[in-house]
């Protein structure tokens, strides 16, 4: 029985990873796209900020897919899943939610409240690599 859940784990783990692997593909051509038909359109190598945002926003947005996927296959090849790297997608997404972010549209405590996700993120990610540097050190000595 152990032996039928384990292949089913790789199974859906390669599903996802192939999944991934074809929207981060997908993605980065749409990109590619975007970025041409912005610079060919009137005003010919112009861009407004608007279609910088959404250039930046894409950015992002192929950067976290490619973290999950690093993930996808770390969790494949380890059967461990880093926090780092979870961490890591988290404030990328944030930092891209706050890129494309309209602040005129959202009230105070909206935006204190991402402001307190991105302190939390960035607590724990300190956190994170202290306590592995002090695990370094232990390790050492």
């Amino acid at each position: 029985m152990t032996a039928v859940l384990k292949f089913f784990e790789k199974l859906i783990v390669f599903a996802l990873v192939g999944m991934m692997a074809l929207v981060v593909a997908l993605a980065t051509i749409e990109l590619g796209w975007i970025i041409v038909k912005d610079i060919i359109e009137p005003p010919i190598f112009l861009l407004d900020i608007n279609e910088l945002l959404d250039i930046f926003g894409l950015f992002l947005l192929v950067l976290v897919g490619i973290e999950l996927l690093d993930t996808i296959k770390t969790y494949l090849a380890k059967r461990e899943l880093h926090t780092e790297v979870v961490l890591l997608v988290a404030m990328i997404a944030v930092a891209r939610k706050v890129i494309i972010l309209d602040e005129a549209k959202l009230s105070a405590p909206m935006l204190l409240g991402i402001a307190a996700i991105i302190v939390a993120l960035g607590i724990s990610y300190y956190l994170l690599k202290l306590s592995h540097t002090n695990s370094a050190r232990t390790d050492e000595s």
